[in-house]
């Protein structure tokens, strides 16, 4: 398969760190410094599902492709206002669509994931276009006086059109099962018969683990599609990593030995909006030029669980 399409939506209320030392006990110096976050999308008046509809929209209008041709929607989100339905068949139908569709929670490695499902659609002779889209809204997880995770997130939706090729190069996942340094509990609805002990918990992070596994899982899942390509890690033209943190993109250009000019970022004014990171980069890169056909990139992402994952594509 190959991409053929690109498209993302963000919202538009922009938070500097400026607005946010308003009412935490920081500064812009400080976010940006442990960060590299400088401003973030916050939904504020939008609903996810219309900004996943837009994104898609705009996918298929960059492939050239009407939404009656999709044979597969796969949709990558970790929550949202709503439980059911799933969020792929709200899309499903505001694009017009009359495909199959599955959601996937991955974290915010679901783009990556979201590829290798297709890629086994693609090899099992299944399918010939499939939509993905991802469509997060981490800002809502999150305590908004904690200034350890709040100032981290932006909210947004990526959407990428694939069709048939050869341009998938390899495609390596990994999990590491750490459910206790990145999670979040949420209270569902009481019934007369529970009786445990139940807690509503915003999303915590232990910042260092975190740190730690991202360098590693990014670097070894590179490394391996690399291995089976037989290429190096200077034939690579643009690395588009997942944007969670400027420490951890900039470890893992230090780790390939590579030039910055080859890690583009959008986390300054972004931040981390989970799995829709690295389809909006993506959209971006292409929409601003920087992506050549022949173009040989490497995009890694990683989240909780722990889980990760890399691909690497010819543009």
């Amino acid at each position: 398969m190959k991409i053929s399409g690109t498209g993302s939506v963000l919202p538009s209320k922009v938070v500097t760190n400026d607005m946010l030392s308003q009412f935490l006990d920081t500064s812009d110096e400080w976010i940006t410094t442990r960060t590299g976050v400088k401003s973030r999308h916050v939904i504020s008046d939008e609903r996810l599902e219309d900004m996943a509809i837009e994104a898609a929209r705009k996918a298929l209008e960059d492939a050239g492709l009407r939404a009656e041709e999709l044979d597969f929607i796969i949709c990558s989100n970790v929550v949202n206002e709503y439980v059911t339905p799933q969020l792929s068949c709200i899309i499903q139908g505001g694009i017009g669509a009359s495909c199959p569709c599955i959601d996937i929670n991955c974290a915010c490695a679901g783009f990556i994931h979201a590829l290798e499902m297709a890629e086994s659609f693609y090899k099992a002779g299944r399918v010939k276009n499939v939509l993905v889209v991802c469509a997060e809204e981490p800002t809502r997880m999150t305590d908004w006086n904690d200034r350890r995770t709040c100032v981290l997130f932006g909210d947004g939706a990526g959407a990428a059109v694939l069709t048939p090729g050869d341009n998938i190069k390899s495609i390596k996942l990994s999990a590491s099962s750490s459910t206790d340094k990145l999670w979040q509990y949420r209270l569902l609805h009481p019934t007369p018969y529970v009786t445990k002990e139940e807690v509503d918990v915003p999303l915590q992070m232990k910042g260092q683990d975190v740190f730690k596994f991202a360098v590693k899982a990014a670097s070894k899942d590179i490394t391996r599609t690399l291995k089976e390509t037989g290429l190096q890690a200077d034939d690579v033209d643009h690395y588009l990593l997942h944007q969670a943190n400027i420490r951890i993109i900039n470890a893992i250009q230090d780790y390939l030995e590579q030039p910055a000019e080859k890690f583009p970022t959008n986390i300054e004014d972004h931040g981390n909006s989970s799995s829709s990171c690295c389809p909006i980069l993506l959209d971006e890169c292409s929409r601003n030029g920087l992506l050549k056909r022949g173009d040989i990139i490497a995009m890694s992402a990683f989240g909780a669980g722990f889980v990760s994952g890399a691909v690497l594509f010819e543009w």
